[in-house]
């Protein structure tokens, strides 16, 4: 086997100089935001617990979600980004400029309109997407995402911000933004916690959690603003759909709406499935993905984020385009699997612990942090095939083969479906298991077809650049370092409880070192270059 840390330059291609300057960007950025969006969690679960409020806030939250998804984040990064990046690669910072303003009216245009349908029709959009709440839940629902629709199309022109600016390896103000969305929530919930009594005041308090997502949606567009305005030398609305670079830009456009959509669809058939298993599996179940989503964004995202428009912006012919992503990717991958195999063993080991210490607080109490356990295990068992996933679908988007990711998430849609479908409807009716190994069904059936989309992707991406690199040996050895880590810190956490009488969060205080030092240790002597230098530059500051 072929030594997985060497670094294969050979392109005759121009990658641009800094390596991994964007990806610390852009995970600093996300740092920030993802742990403001642990406290805003936090908060939401101290004053509304497992209750039917706080199902209707999650629902609510997820079902306007479903523009900013499509129209932007994931989907417009992309298609837009490769056409901008390689314009402004290529010198041309004018053509650049037109496709952003053309590409930005059209979305300004296409999410206002959809935002008033959704506002019109919330009710059946609710019914569809949330059929198995009862009436009181349902009304609440349909109300709050009335307040939340307009504020979802601001968020889709936030995207169109971070794609400009990404473009110009600005990262961390796009990234960072979101902070000022979570702390308008949070500053809502505080509010309206101190002025309504939680229980009989529960709905009231979530009316003011939707108002706080359009203020903190506002936010987060107009920070960004300014500087998008800077780049582009004003703003210039403009419906000239037949530039060329508008024209490419919308031939990936659809393919990558198509691709995302269906993952988007898969997650409201998740959402559909989870309302029969009640309203706090489905509240569960939000409070499971707000963990699960941590490492994809702060590792996989952010690092699939920088690469993007690197890879985009490579200059030269077919076989030097596809040398210099294979170099990217064998650097990326190796940063992903060090820190995300980790992160899906710790969940699984020790999440009773991590759940305890972020969210058991006010009406949240060991029951629902033994639920959001369960329900997190059965999420982390893809964890590790979804986000890298997203780097081989970077990849092949910088290549200009937007159709591959679509087909692959297409499978993962249908096969992640049937089974999520089969574990909660007919086998929990034949074996007459518990709703909460239902819902951990439900999200381990989506581990498994993450896996498969991972499949997909690494056969199509090798059929473009040669040999995509799997480091089975350090995936291997990361997972090993981790199981003895998760059980030592499982262990920790439990002498804790028992000898020393700690609580849940107190246990987790012991839990998480223990793992994190005893995985670092581990790959630090079997010399793993990750390992060496994150243990390094800790001893450095550690000597200050």
């Amino acid at each position: 086997m072929p030594d997985e840390s060497s670094l294969d330059g050979g392109a005759a291609a121009t990658p641009p100089r800094r390596r991994s300057g964007g990806a610390v960007a852009v995970a600093a950025g996300i740092f920030l935001s993802r742990i403001a969006g642990l406290v805003r969690e936090r908060v939401i679960a101290h004053y509304l617990g497992l209750s039917f409020a706080a199902a209707a806030l999650r629902a609510a939250m997820r079902i306007p979600n479903l523009l900013q998804n499509l129209l932007g984040d994931a989907v417009l990064s992309a298609s837009f980004i490769p056409v901008y990046a390689r314009l402004l690669a290529e010198g041309r910072v004018e053509d650049a400029r037109r496709v952003a303003h053309v590409i930005g009216t059209l979305l300004a245009l296409v999410a206002t309109t959809i935002a008033a349908l959704g506002v019109l029709a919330a009710g059946p959009l609710v019914d569809l997407l949330a059929p198995g709440f009862d009436d009181t839940t349902r009304e609440l629902t349909v109300r709050l995402v009335q307040i939340m629709f307009p504020g979802t199309a601001l968020l889709v022109m936030s995207a169109w911000c971070l794609g400009v600016l990404s473009s110009h390896r600005r990262f961390f103000l796009s990234y960072v933004s979101p902070v000022l969305w979570n702390a308008a929530i949070i500053a809502a919930a505080i509010v309206a916690g101190r002025r309504f009594v939680s229980g009989s005041g529960d709905d009231d308090i979530a009316t003011w959690l939707a108002w706080g997502t359009v203020i903190g949606s506002a936010a987060q567009f107009l920070v960004q603003l300014p500087m998008t305005i800077r780049l582009l030398r004003g703003l210039s609305p403009s419906l000239a759909a037949g530039d060329k670079g508008v024209r490419e830009t919308l031939r990936a456009f659809v393919p990558v709406l198509i691709g995302r959509g269906s993952v988007q669809i898969s997650a409201y058939v998740d959402q559909i499935l989870a309302s029969f298993l009640g309203e706090a599996i489905l509240a569960a179940m939000a409070n499971a993905q707000t963990l699960y989503m941590l490492p994809i964004s702060l590792f996989g995202m952010a690092i699939s984020a920088a690469e993007l428009p690197v890879m985009s912006a490579t200059t030269g012919d077919a076989d030097a385009r596809a040398t210099a992503v294979q170099t990217r990717l064998r650097s990326s991958l190796r940063r992903v699997v060090f820190l995300v195999v980790p992160s899906a063993v710790a969940f699984v080991i020790i999440g009773g612990s991590i759940v305890a210490l972020l969210f058991e607080t006010g009406r949240f109490g060991a029951r629902d942090t033994e639920i959001v356990w369960i329900v997190l295990a059965g999420s982390s068992l893809g964890l590790v095939a979804s986000t890298v996933s997203r780097l081989f679908s970077s990849a092949l988007y910088a290549l200009g083969h937007p159709r591959s990711p679509l087909y692959a998430a297409l499978v993962r849609v249908a096969i992640g479906g049937v089974a999520g479908w089969a574990v909660v409807m007919p086998l929990r009716e034949v074996l007459g298991y518990d709703v909460v190994w239902g819902a951990f069904g439900l999200t381990a059936a989506a581990g498994l077809a993450a896996w498969i989309e991972y499949a997909l992707l690494q056969r199509s991406l090798t059929a473009r650049i040669g040999k995509v690199p799997v480091l089975g040996k350090l995936m291997i050895g990361a997972l090993l370092a981790a199981i003895v880590a998760g059980v030592l810190g499982y262990g920790a956490a439990h002498l804790a409880i028992t000898e020393l009488g700690a609580r849940g969060w107190q246990a987790a205080l012991v839990a998480i070192p223990v793992f994190g030092a005893v995985y670092l240790g581990a790959m630090a002597a079997a010399r793993v270059p990750e390992a060496s230098n994150l243990a390094r530059r800790i001893a450095r500051r550690r000597g200050r």
